[in-house]
């Protein structure tokens, strides 16, 4: 064999070489993010008492962009449950138990012609129903209970149960982001921009800001999102407009982003997205979270709109507050 077929054979056997650890460590990395995810069948758990769907089952004869765009509304959770040491350090509450002090109710238009995202107070006073447990067992109904017990005492399960009897909506899926996995996803993006209204000094969150624009980084963004004794009111409404500018920043962030131009950017984004979520069984597998994703590739920032559940201070307790109707009862009609 002459010296340049030689090297022809060698340049060939490089290249297939190479082909092959591409595949395989294509081959790793979505089995890695796929393995991130946690996933909980809450369909199964919760059986068929619950509301109607919004928009119902597609056939099986239906397209995959027939289900990816129909009506749907998304629970979706901030917690401390999958890294309490971790949480503990950034902020959060101590490393025992699981706690979610973040709930927001996430309606996608039919078409993702648009967005609303509805945050529930954690104070809220609500009767938590009787949730099924993983043991076969389940939990007592309560009245005039704050509404972040309900994660407290019966997880996933019996989150999505409790916003399902307060709103009288079905929710079609469950995402739940740990505090931790948020600020490595904030990072990962590179920071996001915030305008505050006011100075912020919170010793719990660990935050401190003067009034005006700041780029946060992770730390600092997950710090927004917990702040509440730092900021004029104290009180859980004054957080949760915080959280809804927090929302419109990431957004934004991420649409600023062009991470198809950044395979590693991307891939870290990748990673601590799936790494910090737990998600129902339709949404936990890389793919159907990319479909997802993919339909609201659309969907511009000024087409979200963000919203508190109309609330009055509770007349048992000046510390917390109840649905206030029937402007609470005529929001979630809209969504269903």
């Amino acid at each position: 064999m002459g010296g340049r077929a030689r090297g022809l054979k060698v340049a060939g056997l490089t290249m297939a070489g190479l082909l092959l650890l591409g595949v395989a460590a294509a081959g790793w990395v979505y089995w890695h993010l796929n393995d991130n995810i946690t996933g909980v069948d809450i369909n199964s758990a919760l059986g068929d008492d619950r509301p109607a769907r919004a928009t119902p089952e597609p056939s099986v004869s239906a397209s995959a962009s027939a289900q990816a765009t129909g009506a749907l509304n998304i629970l979706v959770l901030g917690s401390d449950s999958r890294s309490g040491e971790e949480n503990e350090e950034l902020g959060g509450g101590d490393s025992e138990g699981a706690r979610s002090d973040t709930a927001m109710v996430v309606h996608l238009d039919a078409g993702r012609t648009g967005a609303t995202v509805v945050s529930i107070p954690r104070d809220t006073l609500v009767t938590r129903p009787s949730c099924p447990l993983a043991d076969g067992g389940s939990t007592r109904e309560a009245y005039q209970v704050m509404f972040n017990t309900a994660y407290a005492v019966g997880g996933p399960v019996c989150a999505v149960k409790t916003v399902e009897t307060l709103t009288g909506v079905r929710m079609d899926h469950y995402i739940e982001i740990d505090f931790s996995g948020f600020a490595k996803l904030v990072d990962a993006l590179g920071g996001v921009t915030v305008t505050t209204d006011e100075d912020i000094d919170d010793e719990k969150s660990h935050l401190t800001l003067d009034a005006g624009t700041h780029h946060l980084d992770g730390t600092q963004a997950l710090g927004l999102a917990r702040t509440r004794y730092g900021i004029s009111g104290g009180s859980d409404l004054a957080r949760i407009e915080l959280q809804q500018k927090l929302v419109k920043a990431l957004l934004k962030q991420i649409s600023d982003t062009d991470l198809l131009t950044d395979p590693a950017q991307l891939y870290d984004v990748a990673d601590a997205v799936t790494g910090s979520l737990t998600t129902d069984t339709g949404l936990d597998s890389l793919g159907e979270l990319m479909s997802l994703g993919q339909s609201l590739g659309g969907l511009a920032e000024d087409e979200v709109k963000t919203v508190t559940m109309p609330v009055v201070q509770a007349p048992s307790d000046a510390n917390r507050v109840v649905a206030d109707e029937p402007d609470a009862s005529a929001l979630w009609e809209s969504l269903r």
